[in-house]
């Protein structure tokens, strides 16, 4: 979805478990596309893996940040705030 318009996109939840392809393959797919938009949206990984070397392979894949799942509204408000602050509508 992305790659068909990456104007309409701010952020990307990525969830790390899904049917095609993992996370980490998308993310990596995502910033392989070298424009400026690809590699400045903040990917934040969904998952309910959160041990240390998961949130280092998210980190490793190019996503700034975590988000364990089950989620916790305030975190995930939060964080997404925290990503978002500055840009405009």
């Amino acid at each position: 979805m992305f790659t068909e318009d990456r104007d309409k996109y701010d952020i990307i939840l990525m969830d790390m478990q899904m049917p095609v392809m993992d996370g980490l393959t998308a993310t990596r797919l995502i910033l392989e596309i070298e424009t400026s938009r690809s590699l400045s949206i903040p990917i934040i990984a969904l998952t309910a893996n959160a041990f240390k070397e998961d949130i280092e392979a998210c980190h490793d894949a190019g996503m700034v940040d975590h988000i364990g799942k089950p989620i916790d509204p305030d975190d995930m408000r939060n964080k997404i705030a925290k990503y978002l602050e500055g840009k405009e509508d």
